[in-house]
């Protein structure tokens, strides 16, 4: 049996003031997954993927990824922080010019990864000259040009409008579909995490753990079709009462 791209084994954080942000969360993150952190404000996920990405260190308990996997993950923060005074091209090209490869021998890579997104045509843009969305296409681009194995999302389409939000949630699942990376997805909606995940963890706050997981087993591609289905709807209803229940224990 294959060893998870990444474990997490009861890991608790305490920051400063004694405040637990997370508490005793185990959770193992397979090839392929789609796993979306589903709860209330306060219950940790975002700290949970600040904790996987290595940009803090757990209080107790471990992070351990599977030997040879260490590293290969890129991030989507919820906003897009792109270089205003960069082009699309040079945005996407940053982690591969941080890794030392050369503008000429990254612009195949960073092509590949702006047409996957759908915006093979505005390397030369600017971000003042792209809609909220195809900001947030640029940053997912980004992240993906290193080729990672997993890719963790903290609620990068929260603040966009609803058309733009479902438009974004049908290419996110054509891109996993195609690169077959793990992915960690923050959100706060039902919805959301029903038509994307493969599973859903569902979170409670004060202190921030695991009080559920729920796997989706609808199949992909998923499409509108599935958005306006009978099974979609009864998914949602079993994660809206893991959540009520959630939120009632915090």
């Amino acid at each position: 049996m294959t060893a998870p791209l990444l474990a997490i084994e009861n890991v608790t954080k305490v920051f400063a003031g004694a405040v637990t942000a997370l508490e005793g969360m185990t959770l193992a993150l397979n090839d392929g997954d789609f796993v979306s952190l589903l709860g209330p404000s306060g219950c940790g996920k975002s700290t949970a993927l600040r904790l996987i990405a290595g940009l803090s260190s757990p209080t107790k308990g471990r992070i351990r990824w599977r030997e040879g996997a260490e590293g290969a993950l890129g991030v989507v923060f919820q906003e897009p922080t792109l270089a205003p005074w960069a082009t699309v091209f040079d945005n996407v090209w940053l982690p591969l010019r941080l890794a030392g490869v050369s503008k000429s021998d990254a612009r195949d890579r960073v092509e590949e990864s702006l047409s996957a997104v759908g915006l093979g045509g505005f390397s030369g843009a600017y971000p003042r000259e792209l809609s909220g969305g195809m900001k947030m296409r640029v940053s997912i681009a980004r992240a993906m040009v290193t080729k990672p194995r997993l890719l963790l999302m903290d609620e990068p389409f929260a603040a966009l409008d609803e058309i733009t939000r479902f438009k974004l949630n049908d290419d996110l699942l054509a891109l996993h579909e195609r690169l077959g990376c793990t992915v960690v997805f923050v959100t706060h909606s039902v919805f959301e995490s029903v038509f994307l995940s493969t599973r859903i963890v569902v979170m409670a706050a004060r202190p921030g753990r695991v009080i559920r997981e729920l796997r989706v087993s609808a199949p992909t591609p998923r499409d509108d079709a599935f958005r306006t289905s009978a099974a979609y709807a009864e998914q949602c209803r079993l994660t809206s009462a893991a959540l009520r229940e959630a939120m009632e224990d915090a």
